[in-house]
């Protein structure tokens, strides 16, 4: 079977053969390109410069620079966007000649929170993060936890519209039918950013990220919208952001929701079709018909 990559890289056509009934013919598919991410830290040690591997993650190429320093913010090794100075590809021997290194330069007067990364991070675009021992080891506290919330009202009219119109601007996924997508709205449900990826947490990662390096956090006064189900470390990686509002297609699991109530969280699950599961609703949200 022959493949070719798409101009942005994100995107792969193969050609393959489709069974309808009893009837076989060749086509040619738009699969999503997944590829190995290693992300570095360069950092001040006792007056000399120290490069350390803190992960390798599975991810759809693109958004590269965002889906490191989100990493590393979710994951608490750095506290602020003001502690990095650039993060840019480093061109390694590569057979396939990728751009698959990240390397994110730290400040001089930066200590980054290295016990975060002694776990030897292994990330895949389906589990998360791997080798952690125990959930306290990934309750990463959020600088914003004990900030004050956003109170604000949303209508289930307008909740009703956050999924299809977040598949509606996920252009990889109507492409490929495989890919995942975090999309942030504010409380009237309009777009303000979305990021995709073959990984969940990945495309988590890429928003915040993004909402990072633009000084928009906390995320407080925010919708944030999973296009899949809503696991324990991507409502982790909300808190971080200051995020207070979840919105998941899918199905959250038992730790999320425990996580959610823990940081009084609204926490919403199967979101379409006009229904909606309540999880946890937030002392400072009101969801009212109209």
């Amino acid at each position: 079977m022959k493949t070719s990559l798409s101009d942005h890289k994100s995107v792969q056509q193969i050609e393959i053969i489709k069974v309808k009934g009893h009837d076989f013919f060749p086509c040619t598919d738009d699969v999503s390109v997944e590829e190995p991410l290693e992300i570095r830290i360069s950092y001040s040690f006792e007056n000399r410069r120290e490069s350390k591997n803190i992960s390798v993650t599975m991810r759809t190429p693109g958004h590269d620079a965002e889906l490191a320093i989100g990493f590393l913010f979710t994951e608490g090794i750095i506290s602020g966007y003001h502690q990095i100075v650039k993060a840019e590809h480093h061109e390694a021997e590569c057979s396939r000649n990728r751009k698959n290194i990240m390397i994110v330069n730290l400040a001089e007067d930066c200590s980054p929170q290295l016990m975060k990364a002694d776990r030897n991070f292994y990330t895949t675009s389906s589990c998360g993060v791997c080798g952690k021992g125990s959930i306290e080891s990934i309750r990463t506290v959020s600088a914003f936890q004990n900030s004050r919330k956003e109170k604000y009202t949303v209508t289930f009219d307008t909740l009703y519209r956050l999924s299809d119109q977040l598949q509606s601007f996920q252009n990889n996924f109507r492409t490929t039918g495989g890919i995942h997508a975090s999309g942030l709205f504010d409380q009237e449900g309009n777009l303000l950013a979305l990021r995709e990826d073959v990984g969940r947490h990945n495309a988590l990662d890429k928003l915040i990220g993004h909402a990072l390096a633009t000084e928009q956090l906390p995320l407080d006064d925010k919708i944030l919208v999973l296009s899949g189900r809503a696991s324990f470390e991507l409502i982790q990686k909300a808190a971080m952001a200051g995020i207070s509002f979840v919105a998941a297609i899918g199905a959250p699991s038992s730790l999320a929701i425990d996580l959610a109530k823990e940081f009084d969280m609204t926490l919403l699950g199967f979101l379409r079709d006009n229904r909606v599961n309540i999880y946890h609703k937030s002392k400072c949200h009101e969801i009212i018909q109209k």
